[in-house]
């Protein structure tokens, strides 16, 4: 298993984290999946087996269920992992419930500390942007955790690339505990986060945890054109996530990741978290799983190695095109790009 910095952070984490969002299967989580303690238990020694030692998790995940279980499972053995966990989500009916408020913050962690049973998170995320809370005070809510000992690192989930450079000024300017990460969606299926998010990483040296790297299952092979869907997927369900804007578009990629594979003689799903995995910024992939046999498969794509034939080949399957003002600088500013511009035009500038 490789390591990988994360951000400009000392905190080395495996290319490969474990995903739990299957932990419970509670409420609209049971679209999701269902798993219980034995199972759970499985899995996570099957990733500490693998040299994976991030496991990621959040308090909204079946309200609370998956860090139990998941506290459950490491019993005895905490030392071995780093634990990830988020705050933002609804977690009750009150008006403090939800948001990333002091209040809510605060006790937010207090209860996922419970939950985990330990006393500290390593990586603790605000899960999604709260635009009717002022930044100053969510990130020296988040500072004085780091403070007092109950967090290790910090950063964030799903917000804009303009939220989040916003976060890192204020941070910076208040000498507060630094963002060293962002999590996103990023996959095959939907390159958005090229136009900005990637190179806002790459700039600022932030580390990239990527969830849903195989788009919700998209990427797995077992949705092809004219070919039914296995019964119980969760693309049948009403989950919803990810989008799918270009069906015909995804259809192409996934028989290029087929074929692809046959030539490796690996899964469909080992090729698409290859391709992700090296691309730049990128610091580790959260691979979750219904069962183990689909666990297995994930981890092994961390020694999967593309040629630079089969890149090119899912680049060009899958890229997003150039919107206004990347389109413009490709023409008017080439002779002055930066490393960070160059990970969106550098393709375009041949």
């Amino acid at each position: 298993m490789e390591y990988r910095a994360l951000g400009g952070s000392g905190l080395r984490v495996s290319v490969l984290t474990m995903g739990t969002m299957t932990f419970g299967g509670s409420g609209a989580f049971a679209d999701v999946g269902s798993t219980d303690v034995e199972e759970a238990e499985r899995q996570v020694d099957m990733c500490l087996d693998a040299g994976v030692n991030l496991i990621d998790t959040a308090d909204v995940y079946s309200t609370g269920l998956s860090e139990e279980i998941l506290g459950q499972v490491l019993r005895g053995r905490r030392d071995r992992v780093l634990v990830a966990t988020k705050v933002r989500m609804g977690m009750g009916r009150g008006p403090n419930d939800s948001g990333l408020s002091r209040h809510h913050i605060i006790s937010g962690c207090e209860a996922s500390l419970r939950r985990l049973g330990t006393d500290h998170i390593d990586l603790y995320q605000v899960h999604e942007w709260d635009g009717q809370t002022p930044l100053e005070e969510t990130l020296h809510a988040l500072d004085h955790l780091v403070g007092s000992g109950k967090v290790r690192y910090v950063g964030v989930s799903n917000y804009t690339a303009w939220q989040l450079m916003k976060a890192l000024g204020i941070a910076g300017r208040l000498d507060l505990a630094p963002l060293v990460s962002q999590q996103i969606y990023y996959s095959l299926q939907a390159r958005e986060a090229e136009y900005e998010l990637i190179p806002l990483a790459v700039d600022q040296g932030l580390g990239v945890l990527v969830w849903s790297p195989l788009a919700g299952g998209l990427l797995s092979g077992k949705y092809r054109r004219n070919h039914q869907a296995p019964v119980g997927s969760r693309q049948l369900s009403d989950w919803g996530e990810p989008p799918v804007y270009d069906q015909d578009g995804l259809y192409d990629i996934v028989e290029l990741l087929i074929a692809i594979g046959a030539e490796h003689g690996v899964s469909a799903a080992q090729v698409a978290l290859a391709w992700t995995l090296g691309r730049p910024a990128v610091t580790s992939l959260i691979v979750g799983a219904r069962t183990a046999e689909q666990l297995a498969d994930n981890l092994a794509a961390a020694d999967l190695e593309l040629s630079g034939d089969e890149r090119a080949r899912l680049d060009k399957a899958s890229a997003p095109p150039l919107i206004y003002p990347f389109w413009h600088q490709a023409k008017t500013a080439r002779d002055r790009l930066s490393p960070a511009d160059l990970t969106l035009l550098g393709p375009h500038l041949a």
